[in-house]
């Protein structure tokens, strides 16, 4: 039969669209025409495809040969349609029988003596064949990772194969393909504790209220006082994540090839260096690809030395951190990730570090100073929930200081505060808008009164007015509080403007 058609999947952000690969023989000189919209390195398959056919024994026709890639209208790139293109070609020259291909999908770059190497994007495509019914064919490096995907689609069957030969012994019979060993549930991984901070006991608390109710957190103070090392104990503070966030998480890392197979449900903490321009922070590029905020979905992003990012970077975060998500646009193409993350961002005082240190004297001019806070626009500081300052220590107060508690213990509060807010509302407290804000964070009379005379002497905007709300509802839920009282919206504030920026 001179037509075969082989079944795969492109990236289209989070999306995995299929493909068809269509291959038709026809009589004339030969040649080989590879149509519907390929970029370079899908041309580039006629070459790898020729000699792995060659190299496995088989027989390349001697024919006219033109591979469809479709949808058309689809951009295609990467090698992961060498695989696909050869098993079409086999198929259409009677090499393999074309019902075999029938129900399965398959991606692969194929080397030039027929082993099959990773691809990346690996779990979004098993994902969306799972949905379709379909069974995998994949490169034997990937199945670890695909792996995952059956604790969503018990039923999904997946095939990794080491080489061409092992894929076509498999589809005319002689040796079928073992499926993917399924994986033990991850360990529970060990993160950084939060007992190894000695002192600061109100940075501890400001983490503790943020990873409760999901909020964003600013730490400014001299350097060397721990800032670093609070923002990276977060994630150990954090509840386990759910298997859908675990599958999210892991299909944005796929899409960039930094997905681990023993990381699954672990929440990662992407701590881009302050030199990051604003694709690599956001997303984009000719084929949009995730940026850190994607990478950070459900985990953590940690903005090391904030005001030393570009301003024009830094202001990109302000839509993903209302909305969760981000919208890449380009001429050719346009792409939409999820950005589900929690900022913890930290900063010094000033350009020197040391304004307002009680041993070590500041150089920097008032001028200075304002040039390098004012990095920071209104907007911004306007969407970060929580700021304090973390004061340096001297060597008695880090010796005097009481051992701190546990990750463990901290984690055991957090959960329980999230639990009472799945409970009431259906999502964390960070993410309620509208008329669930004001149903669910109405404060009493008392508590109202002060955050009225707050918001005229300190001049809150709605919308920080409204994240004041939503903090003072994580305090009470720490708490196990079903009213927001004036003692949570009196510390919900002091967490408003303790940094003096």
């Amino acid at each position: 039969m001179p037509l075969a058609l082989v079944h795969s999947r492109a990236l289209a952000g989070m999306e995995a669209p299929p493909v068809a690969v269509e291959v038709h023989l026809a009589n004339g000189l030969p040649s080989f025409t590879l149509v519907g919209l390929p970029e370079a390195e899908v041309k580039e398959a006629r070459e790898r495809v020729r000699a792995a056919l060659i190299t496995s024994g088989f027989e390349f026709p001697a024919k006219r040969v033109t591979v469809n890639l479709a949808p058309a209208d689809l951009p295609k790139e990467s090698g992961r349609y060498d695989l696909p293109i050869a098993l079409g070609l086999l198929a259409a020259s009677g090499q393999i029988p074309v019902k075999s291909l029938e129900g399965c999908e398959c991606v692969g770059e194929l080397s030039l003596s027929g082993a099959l190497r990773p691809v990346r994007g690996v779990l979004p495509m098993a994902l969306a064949a799972a949905r379709a019914g379909h069974a995998f064919i994949l490169p034997k490096d990937d199945g670890a990772e695909a792996a995952w995907v059956r604790r969503a689609h018990p039923a999904m069957s997946i095939l990794p194969a080491e080489n061409l030969l092992a894929v076509c012994a498999h589809l005319g019979g002689q040796a079928l393909l073992a499926e993917a060993a399924d994986l033990p549930p991850p360990a529970d991984d060990i993160y950084p504790d939060l007992r190894d901070v000695k002192g600061q006991a109100q940075a501890k608390r400001a983490l503790e209220i943020a990873a409760a109710g999901s909020h964003s957190l600013l730490l400014a103070g001299p350097p060397g006082t721990g800032k670093s090392m609070l923002a990276a104990r977060l994630p150990g503070l954090l509840p386990p994540m759910a298997e859908v966030e675990a599958l999210e998480s892991a299909a944005m890392l796929s899409l960039v090839r930094q997905f681990r197979p023993e990381q699954f449900s672990r929440r990662v903490i992407r701590s881009p260096h302050h030199t990051a321009s604003a694709v690599a922070l956001v997303g984009g590029g000719v084929q949009p690809r995730p940026g850190e905020i994607s990478l950070a979905h459900h985990g953590v992003l940690f903005l090391d030395e904030l005001p030393e990012f570009d301003r024009r970077v830094l202001e990109a975060l302000r839509e993903p951190l209302e909305s969760g998500q981000i919208h890449v646009s380009r001429a050719a193409a346009r792409a939409e990730f999820p950005a589900r993350f929690q900022l913890v961002a930290a900063m010094n005082p000033c350009p020197c570090g040391y304004r307002g240190h009680p041993r070590r004297v500041c150089r920097c001019t008032p001028d200075q100073v304002a040039r390098y806070q004012g990095r920071l626009s209104g907007p911004l500081l306007d969407r970060i929930d929580l700021m304090l300052e973390v004061p340096d220590l001297t060597p008695e107060e880090i010796q005097a200081a009481p051992a701190g508690e546990p990750s463990a213990v901290v984690r055991q509060r957090v959960v329980a505060a999230r639990e009472r807010q799945q409970a009431r509302q259906g999502r964390s407290n960070a993410r309620l808008e509208g008329d669930e804000l004001e149903y669910h964070c109405r404060p009493d009379e008392a508590a109202a009164a002060l955050l009225r005379q707050a918001t005229h002497r300190l001049n809150l905007s709605p919308r920080a007015y409204h994240r004041v709300l939503r903090v003072a509802r994580s305090i009470a839920d720490l708490a196990a509080l079903p009213d927001i009282g004036a003692p949570q919206v009196a510390e919900a504030l002091h967490y408003r403007r303790s940094t003096g920026v």
